[in-house]
Parts: structure tokens; sequence; C-alpha cells
């Protein structure tokens, strides 16, 4: 599948001796250093296509990208895999509901999303997967969980059991209640006859009739969420990876899940180094969401005459792992903040530029500070100075680091 075309990133001034980058990883419940060698690998969980793009998105793969930026300006190459569940019963519900086919709708919305990411000049991953394309890789899958014994049939479908896996409950930190109650609210089954235990999840579902199926050694079928991520990351970072990222909401069940079907693959523990998740964008006091349908679009936002750039500087301005109310003063607050910025970096000379690339650079080194960064350019904004190179210096801070041009 392909991705979207790159943004050009300008080369910064080299840090010989950078700030350990902290980032929190849900699996400790706190900061951790995450120091890759050489190659920083990351798997961001992906969409899945039939409303996209909406800020609750964009808001959690600007978190990543800004992760993207940090490791390219520390000289790491970044082994960056995302994927795209273009087949799932929410896509199927959809096109149901709209009495369109679901290839043509997953077609139709995986390209408005690569328009938004080309728009908000996100980097774009060097592995855009589809599960669709990667079907016979996620069934081999399932057979090497079976043939390791951590897999069962309730009838013709197949099933991960949770009590092989000495590591469930680890990523998330939950409790079974709660665990129990997120499962049946986000696409588990756990009240289904016949599985050992109800936090049990499915690995391959049997086709039914009227039902997209792919032939494969389990029989004609698909498979289930969370063994796609684990299949698609497996084999193209390797059994332990840097970062695995996404939104609040994949922590239970997918990451936790995808997380010990990987162990169960490889024997190898941890999955990730950490699990870094962004929080929810909300909008009239309630998280954004399709199931409740107040969903802000950027392609919305793109065809009222909003910059893209003010878009993203709305959500760069609160830190990633916050949730966070959408309003039209934020979006205000940004065009505001993009004026002055811009009006800053037209002046013949500013402050010394070297000082604020090592604010915005320690901001981000601590946990992707973007609300930091973002104080720390402007007061550089704010003031004066005779440093005919701190304009063009800015300017390529701001477009390198914060993904923000200002041309």
């Amino acid at each position: 599948m392909q991705s979207w075309a790159a943004p050009a990133l300008p080369t910064l001034p080299h840090d010989p001796a950078p700030a350990p980058l902290r980032l929190h990883s849900s699996s400790v419940r706190d900061l951790v250093d995450v120091a890759p060698n050489g190659t920083a690998r990351l798997y961001v969980c992906g969409i899945t296509p039939y409303d996209a793009t909406h800020l609750g998105h964009a808001a959690t793969y600007l978190a990543f990208d800004t992760l993207v930026r940090v490791w390219r300006d520390r000289g790491l190459q970044v082994d960056y895999v995302q994927n795209v569940t273009d087949i799932d019963d929410p896509l199927l519900e959809r096109a149901t509901r709209d009495g369109v086919d679901w290839v043509g709708l997953a077609e139709q919305q995986t390209d408005l999303f690569r328009e938004d990411m080309v728009a908000l000049r996100v980097v774009p991953p060097n592995h855009y997967v589809g599960a669709v394309e990667a079907m016979d890789e996620i069934a081999q899958a399932v057979v090497q969980l079976i043939d390791a014994g951590v897999a069962y049939t309730v009838e013709d479908d197949v099933y991960f059991s949770v009590a092989a896996a000495p590591h469930f409950g680890e990523v998330s930190g939950l409790d079974p209640a709660t665990m129990l109650a997120l499962s049946a609210e986000r696409g588990g089954d756990p009240e289904r006859p016949g599985k050992k235990d109800p936090l049990d999840a499915l690995l391959w579902k049997a086709e039914r009739p009227d039902d997209p199926a792919w032939d494969s050694p389990l029989g004609r079928g698909r498979p289930g969420w969370h063994v796609e991520c684990a299949a698609i990351a497996l084999n193209r970072l390797g059994g332990s990876i840097d970062v695995q990222g996404g939104g609040s909401d994949l922590v239970f069940p997918h990451h936790e899940h995808s997380a010990v079907e990987a162990e169960a693959i490889t024997g190898q523990w941890p999955f990730a180094k950490a699990y870094v998740h962004a929080g929810m964008v909300g909008l009239d006091g309630e998280k954004m969401s399709k199931s409740r349908g107040n969903l802000v679009f950027v392609s919305q936002l793109r065809r009222d005459g909003v910059d893209p750039m003010a878009v993203r500087l709305a959500l760069l301005s609160e830190h990633y792992r916050a949730d966070r109310e959408w309003t039209p003063a934020t979006l205000a607050r940004a065009q505001e903040r993009q004026h002055a910025w811009r009006e800053a970096i037209d002046r013949p000379t500013g402050p010394n530029g070297r000082d604020v690339l090592a604010e915005v650079r320690a901001a981000l080194s601590d946990d992707l500070d973007t609300p930091g960064a973002l104080a720390a350019v402007d007061r550089w904004a704010e003031r004066s100075g005779e440093d005919a190179n701190a304009p063009e210096l800015v300017r390529d801070v701001v477009d390198a680091l914060l993904g923000v041009g200002l041309r």
C-alpha cells in the first residue's frame, strides 16, 4: 500500500550531547529513557478507514510525527510501520449502512487520510500496510500460535488463551473487572459461550454468509484485530521494538493483546520497550468519536479555508498525553500564534536563534513537550535582537522539529 509524499526536512546544527529522550510508557506508568541504537523502530496503529481524518486521529499521528522528527534530528534512522485495518466489523457496518461497497469505502477514506497527512506535513511511515494485503502473513501468525499451544477453537473460530500469557495485564495494569468492561465496549466478545476465559481474544473468524473471507491454512475467514498488528509489526521490525504507539483507547484490549500474542510467537518480552499513548480530543464535553457523531474532520477544516499549519499548531498546543477539548478558541489562538511567528521570521534580525533551538530540543526531549516548545518560539518572536541568522534558523527549527511550515 502506498503511503504519502514526504515533506522536506531542514537540517539543523548538530547537537553533540543531546539530552536523554524520555517518554511516558503506559506499561510502567512513568517516564522511561528511550535510546535506540542506530535505528529507531516504531509501530503506530493506523486507521480503520470508514471516517477519516477527524481531529482525534490527527492529534495521535502528530504526536508520533513529533517523535520521528526528534529521532531524525538526533541522527537516527527511523524504521516506522503503520497499518490500515481495511477489513473489520465497523467498516463493514458503515458500508452496509450507507449502501456502498466496503472496498471502495476503505479506499476512499484511506485516500482522504493520505491527503490530510500531506496537508499536515506528517512524515510518512516506511511501511504502510493494509490488513487485506497482509492476509497471508497474519494467517501464518495464527498458525504459529496454534502450533505453540496458546490458541484453541470455538466452533470454527480461533482464540488466543490469555492463561498461556504470563505477562498478560502488564501493558495496561488494569484489574479484571475493568478489562471485561473495556473488552465488551471495544470490540471484544467476553460473553461468548465456549471461551476458556472471557478475555480470550479472537485470532481468526471463520467465514460467515455474506461476510468477506480469504483462503488460508485455517480455512476461509478473516483475522482478529490484535493479531493483525502483531504480525505486521513482527514481520517488518523484528521481535522487540522501541515504541508502540496509538491513542489511549488502544491500551486495552488492543495493545495488551497484540503484545502477548507477539511474545507467544517470538518468545521475547517486552514486545515494545515503551508503550506511548496519545490523549483523546473532545467536543462539547464528550470524547470525539464515530459512535457519538461529534467529529471535526481535517478535510472539512481545509475545505473551509483553514490553513493546515494552524490546525497543526492548535493540536500541538496541548501535551500529546492530555485529553483536550477542541473549540473555536483553540483554533483562533493557533492562528494568532501562526501570524506572530510569520511576522517574526520576516524581520531582518532577531534574538539568538541557537538559544531557541536548544530550548525546543530540551522541551521535546521531555516527553515530547510541544506546549513548552511552542512557548520557547513565542518568547523568541516577542523579543528583538541583532542576530541576522536567527529568523532563518528559527524558521528551520519550527519546520524540522514541530512540522510547521512558515514559508
